[in-house]
């Protein structure tokens, strides 16, 4: 399906089953795309979990750029998905994330969308080779509980404990999550299962 926003249409891929417990609505990186390898395996443990999975495209990758651009603008245009999304989502615990600088726009917004929980896959805690540009403060500023899940080899930084609520460090990964997606998933699982109402659990924080 396509949102319109004012900063151009989004691409949303579904996975809705019946009477979800949930609704998880995960993003993409800069330069990415809604099939990245540790979205996927996100997304097939919330759908074990009963859960349902929107996939959002945002406007600038549908326009093919290869940058954000502006981060008002971006998170404008998220917040504007999320109010198209909320008739479905109805009174079912809303939780928002993605890889990278997804993740980073799932924590700037998550206060005024009403998240549930943010799901922060590979977070780019400081630009490459220069830690001193911290953005841990996007973090701290959700307003809700954060899910950190970072590669140990991750060029963009490992937030720190103090930073999120769980932090998961995944040994030999480095920012794209790619080498064992289903590590990703596994140290997702636990935290989705308290929104599935499965009993609650915290994500393993290794590291």
């Amino acid at each position: 399906m396509r949102i319109a926003t004012a900063h151009g249409p989004a691409e949303i891929t579904l996975d809705e089953p019946a009477g979800p417990r949930f609704w998880l609505v995960l993003t993409h990186g800069s330069n990415g795309g809604v099939q990245a390898p540790d979205l996927l395996a996100v997304r097939e443990v919330a759908l074990g979990l009963g859960g349902a999975v929107a996939r959002v495209l945002q406007p600038f990758r549908v326009a093919g750029r290869r940058m954000p651009g502006s981060p008002a603008r971006q998170d404008a245009a998220w917040l504007e998905i999320i109010g198209a999304l909320r008739g479905r989502v109805g009174d079912r615990p809303l939780i928002q994330g993605g890889r990278s600088n997804g993740a980073r726009v799932a924590c700037r917004t998550a206060r005024e969308a009403g998240a549930a929980g943010v799901l922060a896959l590979a977070f780019p805690l400081h630009p490459p080779r220069r830690p001193e540009v911290s953005r841990a403060d996007e973090l701290r500023g959700a307003g809700t509980e954060v899910l950190v899940v970072n590669g140990d080899r991750d060029p963009f930084g490992v937030p720190d404990a103090a930073d999120a609520a769980h932090v998961t460090v995944l040994p030999g990964e480095r920012h794209e999550l790619s080498k064992d997606p289903a590590a990703v998933g596994a140290a997702v699982e636990p935290w989705l299962r308290r929104w599935a109402g499965l009993g609650h659990g915290a994500a393993a924080q290794t590291g």
